[in-house]
């Protein structure tokens, strides 16, 4: 993935994370580095120091003394010399070739350097999301009204989300399918923003946990103009610049995903989910569908939510501690009282019921989806809506009911050739084939729909 530059409303002061001037620095034990130092030149072959440098992510000093160790015991030599020190050429020795292959048997892992575990508690701590110091965190009236500009949204419920996302407490949105949870948390996360400091990788107990991933973590690129980043200062390369990320999970949602993988044939772990969204923001959706048992899947979060911290394991049996520094959303079609699980039910911080809107907001959003679909608006054919589709059979007007229904006339218009227009007819065949098994019994008999009286949402 690219980096991108930070939008100029979110620059900031960024703290350049000081590179480490020894071995001892990096906190990593040294058994560790040099195996990681021998990995990439049996992957690598006859490998320059700048080029190991750029790989490894550690400083030239450091790594020149590194070297020099391994030119003593006989791991590695110098085959030629360039020009310059950072032409000078490595490769390994059969010695270093043995002790390679050995450390390759024990993890496959060749990337850079990883940061210890103390470093990265401090980094996330220093890097809050959610506990953060004083009106600097603060997520203003101005800056959520802007990211659900595009929403057709109660103003109350504006108010409600913003005391919701200050709080520093979860989330759970609710309601019948097509209120609009999910579209509500999608632009809930426009909210997220600044800069932070993300590692590739985490050392543990000799183990190594790989942090940076790139469908998750948007690199940012200082040099495009993003912050303050003192550029006179080289940072330490085993830490990305990174926008706060947004980690998205739905009904594929395991037990097991919360915990770490560890990969049987490379044997370095994957981090999980809540551990790549620390300092960011953690969606979880349709909950209450994962394939997992629901009360297995609401305990597992019951501590990360109270406490803050989370507790994972590696395969040796060892279990440490990390932050939870998250802000996190739910949304489920079931009712909290359903998920049958107090415990769990009392950590949600606030809980948001949606549903059907009122006719005004409602006409509202059927012209946006017009406008959305590339379909001229027609008035007659709203009325025809609401009135007697909607008023007829007792259907909520639940605001993911006119985009759904206009895209099904398009889709028609584009099979027959023609420019896409909305009729009364050409609504109705819609109508009857988005809700043909909700309004229809087994025996043909209509169904009745229960109406929602709480302002759902919906938009672009």
């Amino acid at each position: 993935m690219s980096a991108v530059p930070l939008p100029e409303s979110r620059r900031a002061p960024m703290e350049t994370v000081e590179p480490p001037a020894s071995l001892e620095a990096t906190g990593l034990p040294a058994s560790l580095a040099i195996d990681l130092v021998l990995k990439h030149l049996r992957h690598g072959g006859d490998t320059s120091i700048a080029e190991l440098g750029a790989r490894l992510a550690l400083p030239l000093p450091l790594l020149e003394r590194l070297l020099g160790f391994l030119r003593e015991e006989r791991f590695v030599e110098v085959p030629r010399r360039g020009s310059f020190d950072a032409d000078v050429r490595y490769t390994l020795s059969e010695t270093g070739r043995a002790r390679a292959d050995e450390a390759l048997r024990r993890n496959q892992y060749v990337g850079p350097a990883p940061v210890s575990l103390r470093d990265y508690v401090a980094r996330v701590e220093r890097q809050q999301f959610t506990g953060g110091r004083g009106a600097a965190r603060r997520i203003a009236p101005e800056r959520l009204v802007t990211a659900l500009a595009s929403l057709v949204i109660a103003p109350e419920l504006i108010v409600t989300l913003g005391a919701a996302l200050n709080s520093q407490r979860p989330l759970f949105l609710y309601g019948a399918s097509g209120s609009g949870k999910t579209w509500l948390a999608e632009h809930l996360v426009e909210v997220v923003d600044g800069a932070i400091w993300v590692p590739h990788a985490i050392e543990i107990d000799g183990e190594i946990v790989q942090v940076f991933d790139s469908a998750v973590h948007r690199r940012i690129d200082v040099a495009a103009g993003g912050g303050s980043l003192d550029r006179s200062r080289q940072p330490d390369a085993r830490w990305v610049l990174c926008r706060r990320p947004v980690v998205r999970l739905g009904g594929e949602m395991t037990l097991a995903m919360m915990d770490l993988e560890r990969d049987s044939v490379s044997r370095f772990y994957k981090a999980p989910p809540q551990l790549k969204a620390n300092n960011g923001l953690l969606v979880l959706d349709d909950l209450g569908r994962q394939r997992g048992a629901a009360r297995q899947i609401l305990n597992r979060w019951i501590t990360p939510l109270d406490r803050r911290v989370d507790y994972l394991s590696l395969h040796t049996g060892a279990t440490f501690q990390v932050p939870f520094d998250v802000q996190v959303i739910f949304s489920s079609n079931l009712a909290p009282a359903s998920l049958d699980d107090p415990a769990f039910v009392r950590r949600l911080g606030y809980k948001v019921r949606l549903g059907a809107m009122d006719e005004t907001s409602y006409r509202r959003v059927f012209r946006q989806a017009c406008e959305r679909a590339g379909v001229a608006h027609d008035e007659t054919v709203a009325d025809c809506l609401v009135r007697e589709l909607h008023g007829g059979t007792g259907t909520p007007l639940l605001p993911a009911y006119p985009l759904d229904l206009v895209l099904k006339v398009r889709d028609r218009a584009v099979y027959e050739g023609v420019e896409p227009r909305l009729t009364q007819e050409t609504l109705r065949w819609a109508w009857q084939l988005y809700f043909a098994a909700e309004d229809e019994g087994p025996l043909g008999e209509p169904i009745a729909s229960q109406t929602m009286d709480v302002q759902g949402i919906t938009g672009e």
